[in-house]
């Protein structure tokens, strides 16, 4: 029997207003950050550089770098829109309760390769994952993908062969990869979706385990017509709101490249720990998608370490600017933080554990 969806209690369906206080200084803080980018490149303008002139091409820098990634983004964000949207319509809860398991340790291991089903990169696997939990994926299952995903399918495979052929770096990648995407999905496996997830995914995924069914549902036996038409439609609204968080996190990342000459961050490329967290921050700043950043990253084989070009092959696809702002779509904020920090430091880890025992 389909059950109608209850009303939503306020304390899980809704976020609970922010205090104005709380509000106040999220402007005050976001003013004086601006305010701080803009101070920074007016003073680089006209101490270091030649006033007007130079601003105005800072300007067009800034202007370039963020079409550049956004432009690149877009595509991929619009076809993760799209699975996202036929995942609503044409992938029913039971099938989630039937083919994927819901013990910690199996699940984060699926959700490793299941890039191999969705071939996304880290801007289409977010919506993605927001669907598959609102359908009632297991919390392990749906980090283990959303980290693993954007390394672990067939074009990332394939352009990484590519630019480095069958070898260390090659097969470093996608291990190391699976490996801290499977143990972060297990870490994660210990809290409870209210404290990962934001109220309203929260709500639809326990509506969905709870075989609450709401009107995407009820299109299970419509129409194909009017089922595809339904999918393109919530894609649309998946695109549109994941599109904010794309644009802003695009922006954030243009105004750090313009802001933070790069021959800072490369200037220590030889030491063991260092050259790792420098090419760490360069991956989280440079924000390049994971189907094209092992051509720049074969641009640094040769003043970097090989586990710093690995960490940067293994950290930027997990976590850079504009993913990390993406999550906020789908996770509360100290969440976002734990999938931030965790994969840093075990990437940073894995860099130097291979230049201190490998060196290759």
């Amino acid at each position: 029997m389909i059950m109608e969806r209850p009303e939503a209690t306020p304390d899980v369906a809704a976020a609970p207003l922010p205090n104005p206080r709380v509000r106040w200084l999220r402007w005050a803080l976001t003013v004086l950050l601006a305010a701080a980018a803009l101070t920074a490149l007016f003073y680089d303008a006209f101490v270091h550089g030649d006033g007007l002139p130079y601003l105005y091409q800072r300007i067009q820098t800034f202007v370039t770098i963020f079409l550049g990634i956004f432009i690149e983004a877009t595509p991929f964000l619009l076809a993760g829109a799209i699975v996202s949207g036929l995942i609503a319509v044409f992938v029913d809860q039971s099938a989630i309760d039937h083919y994927l398991p819901k013990a910690a340790l199996p699940g984060a291991l699926i959700g490793g390769v299941m890039g191999i089903v969705f071939p996304v990169c880290e801007c289409g696997v977010v919506p993605v994952v927001r669907r598959l939990y609102e359908k009632g994926l297991p919390l392990s299952i749906g980090i283990a993908f959303l980290l693993a995903a954007p390394v672990i399918n067939p074009v990332v495979i394939l352009s990484t062969y590519s630019a480095f052929g069958w070898g260390p770096i090659f097969i470093g990648r996608i291990v190391f990869s699976f490996l801290i995407a499977v143990v972060v999905g297990l870490i994660f496996s210990r809290a409870r979706p209210e404290e990962v997830l934001l109220p309203a995914v929260c709500q639809a995924h326990h509506d969905a385990c709870c075989h609450v069914h709401d009107h995407d549902h009820r299109l299970h036996h419509a129409p194909l017509n009017r089922r595809v038409a339904q999918a393109f439609m919530l894609a649309g609204d998946d695109f549109l709101d994941m599109a904010r968080y794309l644009i802003a996190g695009s922006m954030l990342a243009a105004a750090m490249q313009t802001l933070v000459p790069q021959s800072a961050l490369l200037a220590v490329g030889q030491g063991s720990v260092i050259s790792v967290v420098m090419m760490q921050a360069l991956a989280f700043v440079l924000s390049v998608c994971s189907t094209v950043d092992a051509f720049l990253a074969l641009a640094f084989t040769g003043a970097f370490t090989t586990g710093a070009v690995l960490a940067f092959l293994v950290f930027g696809p997990m976590v850079d600017i504009k993913s990390s702002l993406m999550f906020l779509g789908v996770f509360q904020r100290r969440a976002v933080a734990y999938l931030i920090a965790l994969p840093l430091v075990l990437s940073l880890l894995m860099g130097v554990w291979w230049n201190l025992n490998l060196g290759w």
